[in-house]
């Protein structure tokens, strides 16, 4: 992971080279809570892979690089 201030930051950093997927900071940490929040709980079981899917879709992660294998 790699932070930028905006657009064409990033673009400036590519240097013509092809972009990946790109996240607010916002969307990311929403990201680790849905993810990671419950890790230390002692109920917390691994998520299957169609939950973790659906946690990336709720929040609007759907382009290519956010699927997750299998599916």
């Amino acid at each position: 992971m790699a932070p930028f201030r905006s657009e064409e930051h990033i673009t400036r950093w590519l240097d013509g080279r092809p972009a990946g997927a790109t996240t607010s900071l916002s969307t990311l940490s929403a990201l680790a809570h849905a993810w990671w929040g419950d890790r230390l709980s002692p109920d917390w079981t691994p998520r299957s892979r169609d939950e973790g899917q659906a946690i990336l879709d709720g929040l609007g992660l759907t382009d290519p690089h956010w699927t997750l294998p299998g599916g």
